[in-house]
């Protein structure tokens, strides 16, 4: 009779053995002596209030009053000696110079030049208000000041410099294009050759929009379709360049 089998339980499961994880070694410096041996000396000099070394203060130097305050420098008897600077009053003591006179007519003087000099001239003004507000006309802005200037309507020197630097730059943009095109080997075209060229464009043009004209005006087959497309692709190049040429005047061509 086969034995029987005990019915399987998680309770009868075989415990494992648990392994307790192994730590890796602590890591520690090579330079942990030397550093330990320096922090010690360096400690060892501070272990009272202040290196051992310095001098402590006499109780007898205490701080006393005003001892801080700043001192003026003792003064020397030879500022003393000197002379005070003149003054501009005259003193009590001092007597004017007397007995000086001038036998100048003063009367007769002013009169003459009273007689012999010229006249003010009276300020210009202007009056705004029929009560009689008069105002200066020079700082009114109705005198024409500025029109009159010698400078008036000279173009400024900075103004000619500029448009002087303008036209060299563009001289030598010119000559810069010029030698550039010399090198590509490229021909202007003279403005005979651009006016033979534009009436040959257009004579074209003329011939093919004659020959569109002449199409049949029901266009029911494929070649005819084909014919009126290319016509209207030759017309479309032909008014392009003629548009090109009009537009430019100046026109390179390469050198075959």
């Amino acid at each position: 009779m086969p034995a029987q089998r005990a019915q399987e339980s998680i309770h009868n499961l075989p415990r494992l053995e648990e392994k307790p994880p192994v730590k890796p070694p602590r890591y520690i410096s090579t330079f942990r002596p030397s550093v330990k041996c320096d922090a010690e000396k360096n400690k060892a000099q501070w272990k009272t209030m202040g290196p051992a070394k310095v001098a402590v203060p006499s109780p007898k130097k205490f701080l006393q009053k005003h001892s801080k305050e700043p001192k003026l420098p003792a003064r020397k008897k030879e500022q003393d000696s000197k002379k005070l600077p003149a003054l501009s009053v005259p003193r009590r003591t001092d007597h004017p110079v007397m007995g000086i006179q001038s036998k100048k007519n003063f009367i007769n003087t002013n009169a003459v030049a009273a007689i012999t000099g010229l006249p003010k001239k009276p300020q210009p003004i202007y009056v705004d208000r029929r009560q009689g507000d008069k105002y200066l006309l020079e700082t009114s802005g109705l005198v024409p000041k500025y029109i009159k200037k010698k400078d008036y309507g000279v173009t400024p020197k900075y103004i000619a410099q500029r448009n002087e630097e303008m036209k060299r730059a563009q001289e030598e943009y010119e000559a810069s294009i010029l030698e550039h095109l010399k090198k590509r080997a490229m021909k202007r075209l003279s403005d005979e050759e651009r006016t033979s060229l534009l009436q040959g464009l257009k004579k074209n043009w003329e011939e093919v929009y004659r020959e569109f004209q002449g199409l049949s005006v029901e266009i029911d087959t494929i070649p005819k379709k084909m014919y009126k497309e290319k016509l209207e692709l030759q017309m479309k190049q032909l008014e392009h360049d003629i548009e090109v040429i009009e537009k430019h005047k100046v026109i390179y061509i390469a050198n075959e």
